[in-house]
């Protein structure tokens, strides 16, 4: 496999690395376009930690579309009306203001109100009840209402992120809120964890374990815990796929000899044969319409991305800027395609519009990029790289103009993958 971690694991030669379970947020760079926002201090948020207003402000930085302006200022919450010259003077275009405070059952009351500065006009809130423990999912949600009120695209907030750790001899695959933080392990083990892949629906996991020795697939439903084995075949069994139905998964078998594509039952069952070539065929991934499978091949000399029906078929060679082109991902809407390519033996992150000239563009500088995820409204990237002596998760922009580092605290970070949308 070329996947860089996935080969050192199938041979046996993946690196330790601290776990971590906090995360900071670090962005930078400037965009050509950002909405400037106030986010006033929510009334009540310090009997109610975690502070609303801060992670709200880190949402929206982190998303490329928002510069965040200061806001303090008076004491304010979701039915003050403000006014807006001080506002005006900070050269804030919205403001948004809220609360929280404690319910008799013990439930927290939160609420928010987002305000268009420049016309002195309400564009409305909500509230929502939650238990102290979702008081961040809280803020998620709030986050997610303000951009798209502001953007018109759907927010990503409240959605979760899954990525693997290693703390000497256990591995950790995470479940964690789209900043990082609140992880919640979903396996510990003494071997490798490998490849999590999120069902459509964003109630399973699917990875590699090689608690048995070998690498051998298995399912994990996030909400109950309980895990089933999919894929334990004689050889390699690996990089899980899902079918955006949820009913299959594709992934890569050597049962019958070299590593070729597979497809299998989401509760198991027996695989069928996809691709029948003579070299290494690995790292397969669905369109987002299913109808097409997206998949790494050397069948050219190379590793290469290609292209083929779901169902099998005549592959299509898809990328041809340079000479090792792996770890496909596609954004939600079908039209860009994000991958890991070796240059001067530098691994960077590029894009590429899929049906345009084929021309890639590589938006990182830094040199051992891996993991490429979409975000699920396809505005970031999700992937994991070296700064210097440490792994590191970070989300991009497509332009690569807009970058937030999510680090731990003397832990590497590896493996991640971007769950949809929440229902």
């Amino acid at each position: 496999m070329w996947r860089r971690r996935e080969v050192a694991a199938l041979f046996g030669g993946l690196a330790a690395a601290p776990a971590f379970a906090q995360f900071r947020v670090e962005v930078t760079g400037v965009g050509l376009t950002q909405l400037p926002i106030a986010i006033a201090p929510f009334r009540g948020q310090d009997q109610a930690p975690p502070k609303l207003s801060a992670i709200i402000a880190a949402d929206l930085e982190r998303s490329g579309q928002f510069r965040v302006i200061d806001g303090s200022g008076p004491n304010l919450d979701e039915s003050s009306r403000p006014d807006m010259s001080p506002w005006r003077q900070k050269a804030a275009d919205s403001l948004a203001v809220g609360s929280a405070s404690r319910l008799a059952d013990g439930r927290f009351d939160v609420r928010f109100r987002l305000w268009d500065v420049v016309k002195a006009q309400d564009l409305g809130g909500h509230a929502q009840a939650v238990p102290q423990g979702d008081l961040r999912r809280a803020a998620h949600r709030i986050a997610d209402a303000i951009y798209e009120k502001l953007t018109g695209d759907k927010g990503v907030f409240a959605t979760r992120i899954a990525y693997v750790t290693k703390a000497g001899p256990r591995y950790n695959l995470w479940v964690a809120d789209s900043d990082g933080e609140n992880a919640q392990s979903a396996l510990a083990s003494n071997e490798p964890i490998i490849s999590p892949a999120w069902s459509a629906d964003g109630e399973r996991v699917a990875y590699v374990s090689f608690e048995s020795r070998k690498p051998v697939v298995y399912v994990h439903d996030v909400s109950s815990g309980k895990r089933r084995l999919i894929a334990n075949f004689r050889g390699s069994n690996s990089a899980p796929a899902w079918s955006p139905d949820g009913k299959t998964l594709a992934v890569t078998l050597s049962r019958d000899g070299g590593s070729q594509l597979y497809t299998i039952d989401a509760n198991g069952g027996e695989p069928r044969r996809l691709t029948q070539s003579s070299g290494i065929d690995t790292e397969p991934v669905y369109s987002p319409d299913g109808r097409s499978i997206y998949f790494v091949s050397d069948r050219g000399g190379a590793p290469q991305v290609y292209r083929m029906p779901a169902g099998g078929g005549n592959p299509e060679r898809v990328t041809f800027s340079g000479n090792y082109n792996i770890s496909p991902a596609i954004s939600p809407d079908g039209r860009i395609l994000a991958f890991i390519s070796r240059v001067n033996g530098q691994f960077k992150l590029h894009v590429m519009e899929l049906g345009g000239s084929g021309t890639a563009t590589a938006i990182t500088d830094t040199v051992a990029d891996e993991s490429p995820s979409f975000a699920p409204n396809g505005r970031l990237i999700l992937y994991a790289t070296r700064q210097g002596n440490q792994e590191a998760l970070m989300t991009t922009t497509l332009d690569g103009k807009i970058k937030a580092r999510l680090a731990g605290q003397g832990g590497d970070l590896r493996e991640p993958d971007w769950g949809p949308f929440l229902k």
